[in-house]
């Protein structure tokens, strides 16, 4: 059995989902959010962002942890930066807990999860909570697609550690 960490990178929201199992059989999950107050200065976000995930890991221990990676909008490049630097302290995270990571892009995660790159967010959380066999819908959105990522992570775990034996 493996656990994967799939993590949903946001300032406001991270997003966090685990999964445990191997293959396609999901033996436990379990999701939620790291939340930051727009009121507090950003590296004060970061470091709750930062402290809170590295607890998680280093009690959890995953095998995997799987990324969203970091996309920008062109009328919000803001908004891109920020999401690198909350990327990079999940990252930073990882290596402080000795947990590997991997990035996926959302269009390849919706493709994997649903069959069509662009989903949109309702299609993807229905495609989660089925695989999951979750009876409710998974809130918030950043949680759904960390469970996500996880699955993701489930799904490739011997792929990803078979082409990079020495990864793990």
């Amino acid at each position: 059995m493996v656990k994967i960490i799939g993590i949903d990178p946001g300032l406001a929201s991270t997003g966090v989902g685990i999964v445990s199992g191997y293959g396609s059989r999901i033996d436990s999950y379990s999701f939620g959010s790291i939340h930051t107050s727009k009121n507090t200065s950003l590296p004060s976000r970061l470091d709750k962002i930062f402290s809170k995930l590295l607890h998680l890991l280093k009690s959890e221990k995953p095998d995997l942890m799987v990324i969203e990676d970091v996309y920008s909008l062109n009328r919000y490049p803001k908004s891109g930066i920020v999401l690198g630097q909350v990327t990079g302290i999940i990252q930073l995270a990882g290596f402080h807990a000795a947990v590997q990571s991997v990035e996926v892009s959302v269009r390849e995660a919706k493709q994997i999860l649903t069959g069509n790159g662009n989903a949109d967010k309702q299609q993807l959380e229905k495609a989660v909570r089925h695989r999951l066999n979750h009876a409710t819908p998974i809130k918030p959105a950043h949680a759904s697609d960390a469970a996500g990522l996880a699955l993701i992570g489930l799904y490739r775990y011997q792929d990803i550690f078979s082409v990079n034996p020495n990864r793990r």
